[in-house]
C-alpha cells in the first residue's frame, strides 16, 4: 500500500471517528493491507492528532493473550497511542466521563503503568519492567469499535486507534525499589471485581494480561523496540496493559466500579454521562 493510500485510509478512519460513523469496509479487506500497513496508518493518525494540537502520552495494549496469538497468527501483542485528551485522572478514585464519540463502546479494567525511564532493550522480565516504572494504578479503558458486530483483525485494531476512546486512571501506587519483588507476585495473583450500578458483573485476574501485567509491559517494550527501534517506550509514558476481564458494553447513566484484591489500590468508580 502506497504512502498516499496510507494517508487516505488514515483520514477516512479519522473522519469516521469524528462523525461517529461506522467503517463499512474493514481495512484488512483491502488489497495490500497488512500489519505493517496498519502501523503506518496508526503513525499517520498520530501525526494528524499532533497537528491538531494533541500530544501522545502513552500506549495501550491489544491481544495480551498468547492463546489468541496462535489463532490470529500474531508473533506478539499489538498497540496504539493514547493522547492528552483521552487520558483522564480520577479525583479520590471517582470520575465522571462524557465521551465525544459513541459508536459501540465497551469498558475494560486494566493495570496502568507510568514509566520513569525508557525501555530500550528486548527481553526484559517482570522485575526489570517494574524497575523502569514510577507508579502503577487501576484504570478503566473505554474502547470504541467502528466495525460491525465487533468483528475485526489485529491489523484493523491497530489502524483504528487501537479502538482507544478513553482511559481513566485511579490512585497511583509508587513502585519503590524495595517493593518490586513483592509487586511482581501481587500482580500475578491480583483479582478484580467489576460491578455496574451496584450489581456484580465479572471477576477478573492479573493472569489475563500475559499471566502478569508487568510481563505485558515487558512484552510491549520488546515489541515496540523490534518494530520501531528509534521510538521505544519513553520515560513519562503511560501504558495501559490489557484488560483483566471481558469488555462490557456501556451506556450513558452507567456507574461502573472495579475493586482490587491482593494489591493496595482503592476501588475505582466511573460514571458515564
Amino acid at each position: 500500500m502506497s504512502h498516499i493510500h496510507v494517508e487516505s485510509l488514515a483520514r477516512e478512519l479519522l473522519s469516521a471517528q469524528e462523525a461517529d460513523q461506522m467503517v463499512p469496509i474493514l481495512p484488512s479487506a483491502r488489497p495490500g493491507f497488512d500489519l505493517d500497513t496498519a502501523y503506518a496508518v496508526e503513525a499517520a493518525l498520530k501525526r494528524f492528532r499532533e497537528a491538531a494540537g494533541h500530544r501522545a502520552v502513552g500506549r495501550k495494549v491489544g491481544y495480551a493473550n498468547k492463546a489468541m496469538w496462535r489463532v490470529l497468527k500474531l508473533e506478539t501483542l499489538v498497540w496504539g497511542h493514547m493522547y492528552d485528551d483521552t487520558v483522564h485522572y480520577s479525583v479520590n478514585n471517582t470520575a465522571d466521563l462524557t465521551l465525544p464519540h459513541r459508536r459501540s463502546l465497551k469498558i475494560e479494567p486494566e493495570i496502568v503503568f507510568g514509566l520513569k525511564q525508557p525501555i530500550t532493550t528486548e527481553g526484559l522480565d517482570a522485575i526489570a519492567a517494574l524497575e523502569a516504572t514510577e507508579w502503577l494504578a487501576m484504570g478503566f479503558e473505554i474502547i470504541d469499535c467502528p466495525f460491525a458486530e465487533w468483528k475485526f483483525q489485529p491489523s484493523d485494531f491497530v489502524a483504528s486507534f487501537g479502538l482507544h476512546a478513553a482511559l481513566v486512571i485511579g490512585e497511583r501506587l509508587s513502585v519503590r525499589p524495595d517493593s518490586i519483588v513483592s509487586l511482581v507476585d501481587e500482580l500475578a495473583r491480583l483479582k478484580v471485581r467489576v460491578s455496574k450500578n451496584g450489581e456484580f458483573v465479572e471477576e477478573g485476574s492479573g493472569k489475563n494480561s500475559l499471566k502478569n501485567p508487568a510481563l505485558c509491559l515487558a512484552e510491549l517494550g520488546t515489541a515496540v523496540v523490534r518494530r520501531f527501534p528509534d521510538e521505544p517506550l519513553r520515560n513519562g509514558e503511560i501504558v495501559s496493559s490489557g484488560t483483566l476481564t471481558a469488555g462490557h458494553l456501556i451506556e450513558p447513566g452507567d456507574r461502573w466500579m472495579v475493586e482490587a484484591e491482593g494489591l493496595s489500590l482503592a476501588p475505582l468508580a466511573l460514571s458515564i454521562t
